[in-house]
Protein backbone atom coordinates (compact mmCIF):
# COMPACT_ATOMS: atom_id res chain seq x y z
CA UNK A 1 0.00 0.00 0.00
CA UNK A 2 1.62 3.50 -0.94
CA UNK A 3 0.46 5.44 1.53
CA UNK A 4 4.14 6.89 2.57
CA UNK A 5 4.44 10.78 2.82
CA UNK A 6 6.25 12.95 1.37
CA UNK A 7 7.27 15.69 3.66
CA UNK A 8 4.74 14.71 6.73
CA UNK A 9 8.16 15.42 8.84
CA UNK A 10 11.30 17.99 8.58
CA UNK A 11 13.21 16.16 6.33
CA UNK A 12 10.92 15.39 4.63
CA UNK A 13 9.39 18.91 4.30
CA UNK A 14 12.81 19.74 3.04
CA UNK A 15 11.67 17.26 -0.09
CA UNK A 16 8.82 17.97 -1.04
CA UNK A 17 9.60 22.10 -0.89
CA UNK A 18 12.41 21.40 -3.40
CA UNK A 19 10.03 19.55 -5.69
CA UNK A 20 7.22 21.96 -5.32
CA UNK A 21 9.75 24.78 -6.34
CA UNK A 22 10.82 22.52 -9.04
CA UNK A 23 7.61 21.86 -9.93
CA UNK A 24 6.66 25.83 -10.31
CA UNK A 25 10.06 26.28 -12.08
CA UNK A 26 10.03 23.75 -14.50
CA UNK A 27 6.47 23.16 -15.23
CA UNK A 28 5.61 24.30 -19.09
CA UNK A 29 1.78 23.50 -19.21
CA UNK A 30 1.35 21.58 -22.55
CA UNK A 31 -1.94 23.43 -22.96
CA UNK A 32 -4.67 25.43 -21.62
CA UNK A 33 -6.55 24.13 -18.21
CA UNK A 34 -10.26 23.10 -19.00
CA UNK A 35 -11.87 24.56 -15.91
CA UNK A 36 -15.35 23.65 -14.65
CA UNK A 37 -16.84 23.92 -11.50
CA UNK A 38 -19.50 21.33 -10.91
CA UNK A 39 -22.56 21.31 -9.00
CA UNK A 40 -21.04 20.54 -5.46
CA UNK A 41 -18.60 23.14 -5.86
CA UNK A 42 -15.77 20.89 -6.99
CA UNK A 43 -12.96 22.49 -9.21
CA UNK A 44 -11.88 20.08 -12.37
CA UNK A 45 -9.07 21.26 -14.16
CA UNK A 46 -8.09 19.02 -17.03
CA UNK A 47 -5.07 19.50 -19.39
CA UNK A 48 -4.76 17.21 -22.70
CA UNK A 49 -1.42 15.55 -23.38
CA UNK A 50 -1.98 13.32 -25.94
CA UNK A 51 2.27 12.63 -26.62
CA UNK A 52 2.20 9.53 -24.88
CA UNK A 53 -0.74 7.57 -23.42
CA UNK A 54 -0.46 8.20 -20.21
CA UNK A 55 -2.65 10.02 -17.85
CA UNK A 56 -2.07 11.28 -13.74
CA UNK A 57 -5.09 11.81 -11.85
CA UNK A 58 -4.93 14.29 -8.41
CA UNK A 59 -7.17 15.48 -6.20
CA UNK A 60 -6.23 18.29 -3.83
CA UNK A 61 -8.42 19.22 -0.55
CA UNK A 62 -7.86 22.86 0.80
CA UNK A 63 -6.49 21.44 4.06
CA UNK A 64 -3.01 20.78 6.14
CA UNK A 65 -1.66 21.68 9.12
CA UNK A 66 -2.33 24.79 9.47
CA UNK A 67 -5.69 23.80 9.61
CA UNK A 68 -5.62 22.33 13.43
CA UNK A 69 -5.29 23.23 16.82
CA UNK A 70 -2.46 23.14 19.14
CA UNK A 71 -3.30 19.75 21.00
CA UNK A 72 -4.07 18.07 18.12
CA UNK A 73 -1.49 19.04 15.49
CA UNK A 74 -1.17 16.07 13.00
CA UNK A 75 -4.37 15.59 12.29
CA UNK A 76 -4.07 16.51 8.18
CA UNK A 77 -1.38 14.11 7.89
CA UNK A 78 -3.12 11.09 10.13
CA UNK A 79 -6.06 11.49 7.94
CA UNK A 80 -3.63 10.89 4.95
CA UNK A 81 -3.16 7.45 6.67
CA UNK A 82 -6.31 6.50 7.06
CA UNK A 83 -7.55 7.56 3.29
CA UNK A 84 -6.10 3.84 2.54
CA UNK A 85 -8.08 2.16 4.92
CA UNK A 86 -11.10 1.50 2.92
CA UNK A 87 -14.50 1.97 2.15
CA UNK A 88 -17.63 0.07 2.45
CA UNK A 89 -17.39 -0.81 -1.43
CA UNK A 90 -13.12 -1.40 -1.73
CA UNK A 91 -11.90 -2.74 1.62
CA UNK A 92 -8.59 -1.87 3.48
CA UNK A 93 -5.74 -2.51 0.70
CA UNK A 94 -7.61 -2.62 -2.38
CA UNK A 95 -7.35 0.94 -3.56
CA UNK A 96 -3.48 0.63 -3.65
CA UNK A 97 -3.61 -3.03 -4.81
CA UNK A 98 -6.70 -2.12 -7.45
CA UNK A 99 -4.03 0.77 -9.14
CA UNK A 100 -0.71 -1.73 -9.64
CA UNK A 101 -3.05 -4.38 -10.99
CA UNK A 102 -3.57 -2.17 -13.65
CA UNK A 103 0.04 -0.99 -14.01
CA UNK A 104 0.16 2.42 -12.19
CA UNK A 105 0.82 4.00 -8.96
CA UNK A 106 -0.61 5.83 -6.02
CA UNK A 107 0.98 7.97 -3.28
CA UNK A 108 -0.41 11.11 -0.98
CA UNK A 109 1.41 13.71 0.87
CA UNK A 110 0.33 16.61 3.25
CA UNK A 111 1.90 19.12 3.50
CA UNK A 112 0.77 22.83 6.13
CA UNK A 113 -1.13 24.28 3.39
CA UNK A 114 -2.78 21.12 1.61
CA UNK A 115 -3.15 16.93 1.38
CA UNK A 116 -3.29 15.84 -1.95
CA UNK A 117 -3.75 12.36 -3.48
CA UNK A 118 -2.32 10.99 -6.78
CA UNK A 119 -2.32 8.21 -9.28
CA UNK A 120 -0.04 7.79 -12.10
CA UNK A 121 -1.73 4.92 -15.26
CA UNK A 122 -2.42 4.37 -18.55
CA UNK A 123 -4.88 6.75 -20.29
CA UNK A 124 -7.55 4.24 -20.59
CA UNK A 125 -7.23 3.17 -16.62
CA UNK A 126 -8.24 6.88 -16.03
CA UNK A 127 -12.08 6.27 -14.72
CA UNK A 128 -10.63 4.08 -12.30
CA UNK A 129 -8.50 6.28 -10.53
CA UNK A 130 -11.47 8.62 -10.54
CA UNK A 131 -13.88 6.17 -9.45
CA UNK A 132 -11.52 5.06 -6.68
CA UNK A 133 -10.89 8.57 -5.28
CA UNK A 134 -14.58 9.55 -5.41
CA UNK A 135 -15.92 6.27 -3.45
CA UNK A 136 -13.08 7.23 -0.72
CA UNK A 137 -14.19 10.87 -0.76
CA UNK A 138 -17.94 10.11 0.16
CA UNK A 139 -17.49 6.69 2.22
CA UNK A 140 -14.60 6.37 4.60
CA UNK A 141 -14.57 3.64 7.38
CA UNK A 142 -12.19 5.00 9.71
CA UNK A 143 -12.33 2.15 11.72
CA UNK A 144 -11.39 2.42 15.50
CA UNK A 145 -8.58 -0.90 15.42
CA UNK A 146 -7.22 0.58 12.00
CA UNK A 147 -6.70 4.16 13.66
CA UNK A 148 -4.80 2.55 16.86
CA UNK A 149 -2.61 0.84 14.85
CA UNK A 150 -2.08 3.37 11.94
CA UNK A 151 -1.45 5.75 14.92
CA UNK A 152 1.62 3.83 16.28
CA UNK A 153 2.57 3.46 12.26
CA UNK A 154 3.06 7.66 12.49
CA UNK A 155 4.60 7.96 15.75
CA UNK A 156 7.27 5.48 14.44
CA UNK A 157 7.80 7.79 11.66
CA UNK A 158 8.30 10.77 13.87
CA UNK A 159 10.44 8.71 15.81
CA UNK A 160 12.60 7.49 12.63
CA UNK A 161 12.87 10.62 10.88
CA UNK A 162 12.23 13.44 13.65
CA UNK A 163 13.71 12.40 17.27
CA UNK A 164 16.17 11.01 15.85
CA UNK A 165 17.36 12.66 13.16
CA UNK A 166 19.24 15.62 14.60
CA UNK A 167 18.99 18.41 12.12
CA UNK A 168 15.18 17.68 10.80
CA UNK A 169 14.53 17.96 15.14
CA UNK A 170 16.39 21.70 14.33
CA UNK A 171 14.19 22.32 11.39
CA UNK A 172 11.03 21.42 13.38
CA UNK A 173 12.33 23.48 16.45
CA UNK A 174 13.13 26.63 14.34
CA UNK A 175 9.91 26.60 12.91
CA UNK A 176 8.64 26.39 16.40
CA UNK A 177 10.84 29.58 17.67
CA UNK A 178 9.85 31.29 14.59
CA UNK A 179 5.71 31.02 14.45
CA UNK A 180 5.02 31.63 18.15
CA UNK A 181 0.89 32.14 17.23
CA UNK A 182 0.44 30.93 13.91
CA UNK A 183 -0.23 27.33 12.87
CA UNK A 184 3.58 27.20 11.25
CA UNK A 185 4.20 26.58 14.49
CA UNK A 186 3.55 22.93 15.15
CA UNK A 187 5.12 19.93 12.57
CA UNK A 188 2.74 18.23 9.98
CA UNK A 189 3.29 15.23 12.00
CA UNK A 190 2.37 16.52 15.37
CA UNK A 191 4.25 15.78 18.42
CA UNK A 192 3.56 13.06 20.72
CA UNK A 193 1.20 14.25 22.67
CA UNK A 194 -1.24 15.47 20.32
CA UNK A 195 -1.17 11.74 18.37
CA UNK A 196 -1.63 10.51 21.99
CA UNK A 197 -4.52 12.46 22.52
CA UNK A 198 -5.73 12.16 19.28
CA UNK A 199 -9.06 10.30 19.11
CA UNK A 200 -11.29 8.55 16.35
CA UNK A 201 -13.81 11.01 16.50
CA UNK A 202 -11.28 13.65 15.94
CA UNK A 203 -10.42 12.59 12.75
CA UNK A 204 -14.11 11.96 11.38
CA UNK A 205 -14.65 15.63 12.47
CA UNK A 206 -11.41 16.98 10.31
CA UNK A 207 -13.10 14.43 7.72
CA UNK A 208 -16.15 15.74 7.42
CA UNK A 209 -15.53 19.40 7.63
CA UNK A 210 -12.36 19.42 4.99
CA UNK A 211 -12.91 16.55 2.70
CA UNK A 212 -16.19 17.77 1.04
CA UNK A 213 -16.21 18.61 -2.86
CA UNK A 214 -16.34 22.45 -2.63
CA UNK A 215 -13.10 22.30 -1.14
CA UNK A 216 -11.45 20.27 -3.31
CA UNK A 217 -9.55 20.41 -6.65
CA UNK A 218 -9.36 17.71 -8.97
CA UNK A 219 -7.12 17.51 -11.75
CA UNK A 220 -6.60 15.38 -14.58
CA UNK A 221 -3.22 15.83 -17.07
CA UNK A 222 -2.41 13.82 -20.02
CA UNK A 223 -3.80 11.84 -22.84
CA UNK A 224 -7.16 13.09 -22.39
CA UNK A 225 -10.05 14.51 -24.42
CA UNK A 226 -11.85 16.77 -21.97
CA UNK A 227 -15.02 17.23 -23.20
CA UNK A 228 -15.15 13.11 -23.53
CA UNK A 229 -14.39 12.74 -19.78
CA UNK A 230 -16.23 15.17 -18.25
CA UNK A 231 -19.24 13.30 -18.29
CA UNK A 232 -17.81 10.47 -16.17
CA UNK A 233 -16.34 13.03 -13.69
CA UNK A 234 -19.68 14.15 -12.87
CA UNK A 235 -21.32 10.99 -12.90
CA UNK A 236 -18.85 10.15 -10.04
CA UNK A 237 -18.56 13.02 -8.14
CA UNK A 238 -21.59 15.28 -8.71
CA UNK A 239 -23.82 13.13 -6.72
CA UNK A 240 -21.62 13.47 -3.40
CA UNK A 241 -23.13 16.24 -1.53
CA UNK A 242 -21.66 19.69 -1.07
CA UNK A 243 -20.84 20.58 2.38
CA UNK A 244 -20.58 23.97 4.69
CA UNK A 245 -17.86 25.91 3.88
CA UNK A 246 -14.74 25.01 6.06
CA UNK A 247 -13.81 27.61 8.31
CA UNK A 248 -10.65 29.80 7.63
CA UNK A 249 -7.77 29.56 9.62
CA UNK A 250 -6.98 33.36 10.04
CA UNK A 251 -4.29 33.91 11.80
CA UNK A 252 -1.10 37.02 11.69
CA UNK A 253 2.17 36.12 13.08
CA UNK A 254 2.88 39.63 15.15
CA UNK A 255 5.86 41.16 14.14
CA UNK A 256 9.44 40.02 15.45
CA UNK A 257 11.24 42.75 17.41
CA UNK A 258 14.21 41.14 18.15
CA UNK A 259 16.53 37.85 17.06
CA UNK A 260 15.34 34.64 18.37
CA UNK A 261 18.33 32.10 18.72
CA UNK A 262 17.88 27.90 19.92
CA UNK A 263 20.36 25.77 20.41
CA UNK A 264 20.04 22.12 19.99
CA UNK A 265 22.08 19.55 21.66
CA UNK A 266 21.97 16.03 20.35
CA UNK A 267 23.57 13.29 19.01
CA UNK A 268 25.11 14.39 15.60
CA UNK A 269 28.13 14.06 13.74
CA UNK A 270 29.03 17.65 12.47
CA UNK A 271 26.98 20.78 13.70
CA UNK A 272 24.18 22.19 11.68
CA UNK A 273 23.46 25.93 11.24
CA UNK A 274 20.04 27.70 10.57
CA UNK A 275 19.15 31.03 10.01
CA UNK A 276 15.41 31.99 9.02
CA UNK A 277 13.56 35.32 7.83
CA UNK A 278 9.52 35.77 7.51
CA UNK A 279 9.37 36.75 3.60
CA UNK A 280 5.77 37.08 2.14
CA UNK A 281 4.69 34.80 -0.39
CA UNK A 282 3.00 35.03 -3.75
CA UNK A 283 0.72 37.68 -2.97
CA UNK A 284 3.59 40.11 -2.85
CA UNK A 285 5.72 41.40 -6.01
CA UNK A 286 8.76 40.94 -3.52
CA UNK A 287 8.21 37.12 -3.93
CA UNK A 288 10.26 36.70 -7.41
CA UNK A 289 13.27 38.92 -6.54
CA UNK A 290 13.75 36.51 -3.35
CA UNK A 291 13.66 33.13 -5.96
CA UNK A 292 16.52 35.11 -7.76
CA UNK A 293 18.39 35.83 -4.89
CA UNK A 294 18.13 32.18 -3.42
CA UNK A 295 18.99 31.34 -7.05
CA UNK A 296 22.35 33.47 -6.79
CA UNK A 297 23.11 32.51 -3.34
CA UNK A 298 22.18 28.85 -3.45
CA UNK A 299 21.66 27.24 -6.91
CA UNK A 300 24.86 25.27 -7.98
CA UNK A 301 28.76 25.18 -7.26
CA UNK A 302 29.00 28.43 -8.76
CA UNK A 303 26.40 30.10 -5.90
CA UNK A 304 27.82 32.50 -3.63
CA UNK A 305 27.59 30.35 -0.82
CA UNK A 306 28.93 27.17 -1.71
CA UNK A 307 31.81 29.35 -3.72
CA UNK A 308 32.70 31.06 0.05
CA UNK A 309 31.94 28.25 2.50
CA UNK A 310 32.90 25.23 0.93
CA UNK A 311 35.06 25.79 -1.61
CA UNK A 312 37.07 29.06 -0.94
CA UNK A 313 37.20 29.47 2.91
CA UNK A 314 36.44 25.43 3.78
CA UNK A 315 34.39 26.48 6.53
CA UNK A 316 31.17 24.54 5.71
CA UNK A 317 30.68 20.59 3.87
CA UNK A 318 27.13 21.50 2.60
CA UNK A 319 25.13 25.09 2.86
CA UNK A 320 21.77 26.42 1.02
CA UNK A 321 19.11 28.44 1.01
CA UNK A 322 15.44 27.75 0.78
CA UNK A 323 12.26 29.38 -0.38
CA UNK A 324 9.24 29.26 -1.88
CA UNK A 325 6.72 31.38 -2.79
CA UNK A 326 3.58 29.26 -3.19
CA UNK A 327 2.44 29.32 0.43
CA UNK A 328 -0.67 30.38 1.42
CA UNK A 329 0.55 32.45 4.55
CA UNK A 330 3.78 34.52 4.55
CA UNK A 331 6.65 31.94 5.71
CA UNK A 332 10.34 31.68 5.81
CA UNK A 333 13.44 32.45 3.79
CA UNK A 334 16.51 29.89 5.72
CA UNK A 335 19.98 29.81 4.92
CA UNK A 336 21.50 26.74 6.45
CA UNK A 337 25.15 24.88 6.67
CA UNK A 338 26.93 21.82 7.61
CA UNK A 339 30.14 23.03 9.83
CA UNK A 340 33.19 21.42 8.66
CA UNK A 341 34.94 19.09 11.08
CA UNK A 342 37.58 21.37 12.96
CA UNK A 343 35.43 24.91 12.47
CA UNK A 344 33.69 26.56 14.88
CA UNK A 345 30.01 27.13 14.80
CA UNK A 346 30.03 31.02 15.30
CA UNK A 347 32.80 31.58 12.17
CA UNK A 348 29.87 29.58 9.61
CA UNK A 349 26.87 31.27 11.02
CA UNK A 350 29.15 34.83 10.21
CA UNK A 351 30.42 33.78 7.28
CA UNK A 352 26.61 33.47 5.75
CA UNK A 353 25.80 36.70 7.34
CA UNK A 354 28.52 38.31 5.45
CA UNK A 355 27.49 37.06 1.89
CA UNK A 356 23.87 38.62 2.72
CA UNK A 357 25.47 41.64 3.73
CA UNK A 358 27.32 41.86 0.40
CA UNK A 359 24.31 41.62 -1.77
CA UNK A 360 22.41 44.35 0.66
CA UNK A 361 25.72 46.68 0.30
CA UNK A 362 25.74 45.61 -3.67
CA UNK A 363 23.30 44.61 -6.37
CA UNK A 364 24.17 41.46 -8.34
CA UNK A 365 26.58 41.95 -11.30
CA UNK A 366 24.79 41.71 -14.76
CA UNK A 367 26.10 38.37 -15.45
CA UNK A 368 25.40 37.15 -12.13
CA UNK A 369 21.78 38.14 -12.62
CA UNK A 370 21.18 36.45 -15.75
CA UNK A 371 22.84 33.50 -15.40
CA UNK A 372 20.31 33.22 -11.78
CA UNK A 373 17.14 34.07 -14.19
CA UNK A 374 18.65 31.37 -16.70
CA UNK A 375 18.80 28.71 -14.34
CA UNK A 376 14.95 29.08 -13.36
CA UNK A 377 14.00 29.73 -17.08
CA UNK A 378 16.03 26.71 -17.80
CA UNK A 379 14.62 24.33 -15.66
CA UNK A 380 11.09 25.82 -16.32
CA UNK A 381 11.72 24.71 -19.94
CA UNK A 382 13.15 21.03 -19.14
CA UNK A 383 10.42 19.63 -17.07
CA UNK A 384 7.73 20.26 -19.45
CA UNK A 385 7.39 16.74 -20.27
CA UNK A 386 6.00 15.88 -17.02
CA UNK A 387 2.60 15.08 -16.75
CA UNK A 388 2.73 14.82 -12.73
CA UNK A 389 4.40 18.00 -12.68
CA UNK A 390 2.44 20.17 -14.21
CA UNK A 391 -0.82 18.83 -12.30
CA UNK A 392 1.47 19.29 -9.15
CA UNK A 393 1.63 23.26 -10.26
CA UNK A 394 -1.80 23.22 -10.54
CA UNK A 395 -3.00 21.70 -7.60
CA UNK A 396 -0.51 23.93 -5.20
CA UNK A 397 -1.14 27.04 -6.92
CA UNK A 398 -5.38 26.36 -6.39
CA UNK A 399 -4.54 24.96 -3.06
CA UNK A 400 -2.71 28.32 -1.31
CA UNK A 401 -5.16 30.30 -3.30
CA UNK A 402 -2.64 32.27 -6.00
CA UNK A 403 -5.06 29.93 -8.86
CA UNK A 404 -3.83 28.40 -11.78
CA UNK A 405 -4.18 31.54 -13.72
CA UNK A 406 -1.32 32.87 -11.70
CA UNK A 407 0.95 30.40 -13.65
CA UNK A 408 1.09 31.81 -16.38
CA UNK A 409 2.36 34.61 -15.05
CA UNK A 410 5.86 33.24 -13.55
CA UNK A 411 8.43 33.67 -16.27
CA UNK A 412 7.05 37.27 -17.55
CA UNK A 413 7.83 38.48 -13.57
CA UNK A 414 11.06 36.51 -13.17
CA UNK A 415 12.47 38.14 -16.35
CA UNK A 416 11.50 41.42 -14.92
CA UNK A 417 13.56 41.15 -11.57
CA UNK A 418 16.18 43.48 -11.44
CA UNK A 419 19.08 43.69 -9.77
CA UNK A 420 18.04 46.72 -8.03
CA UNK A 421 15.16 44.60 -6.80
CA UNK A 422 17.51 41.82 -5.57
CA UNK A 423 18.92 44.59 -3.24
CA UNK A 424 16.39 45.81 -2.13
CA UNK A 425 14.14 42.78 -0.71
CA UNK A 426 17.91 41.28 0.87
CA UNK A 427 17.94 44.79 2.87
CA UNK A 428 14.01 44.62 3.98
CA UNK A 429 13.78 41.07 5.22
CA UNK A 430 17.25 39.95 5.92
CA UNK A 431 17.16 42.41 9.35
CA UNK A 432 18.88 41.25 12.32
CA UNK A 433 16.04 41.80 14.81
CA UNK A 434 13.53 39.89 13.25
CA UNK A 435 15.61 36.56 12.58
CA UNK A 436 15.47 33.41 13.88
CA UNK A 437 18.87 31.45 14.75
CA UNK A 438 19.14 27.40 15.27
CA UNK A 439 22.24 26.09 16.09
CA UNK A 440 22.86 22.16 16.32
CA UNK A 441 25.50 20.82 19.29
CA UNK A 442 26.74 17.76 18.60
CA UNK A 443 26.25 15.66 22.15
CA UNK A 444 27.90 13.09 23.02
CA UNK A 445 26.22 9.34 22.67
CA UNK A 446 24.27 8.06 25.71
CA UNK A 447 24.89 5.22 27.86
CA UNK A 448 22.02 3.31 25.86
CA UNK A 449 23.41 4.37 22.14
CA UNK A 450 26.93 3.18 22.98
CA UNK A 451 26.10 -0.27 24.35
CA UNK A 452 24.07 -0.59 21.08
CA UNK A 453 27.04 0.38 18.96
CA UNK A 454 28.95 -2.28 20.89
CA UNK A 455 26.29 -5.12 19.76
CA UNK A 456 26.47 -4.53 16.47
Amino acid sequence: MMNVCLHSIARARFLLSLLLLLAWHSSVLAAEPREYILDNGLKVLLVEVPKAPVVTVQIWYRVGSRNEVLGRAGLSHMLEHMMFKGTPQNPKGTFSRTIRKNGGNDNAFTSQDFTAYFENLAADRVALALELEADRLRGLLLDEKEFQLEREVVKEERRLRTEDDPQSFLVESLFAQTFLMHPYHWPIIGWFPDLNAMTREDLKRHYDTYYVPNNATLIVVGDIKADALLPTIKRLFESIPKGPTPPQQVVAEPEQKGERRIIVKREAQLPFVMAGYRTPNFSDTDSYPLMILESILSHGKSSRLYRSLVYEQKQALAVGAEYSLLRTDPELFYFYAVVRPGRKVEDVEQVLYREIAKLQAEPPSAKELERAKNQVEASYVFGQDSNFRQAMLLGEAESVGAGWRHVGQFLERIRGVTAQDVQRVAKRYFVQDTRTVGILLPAPPTKQTAQAGEVR
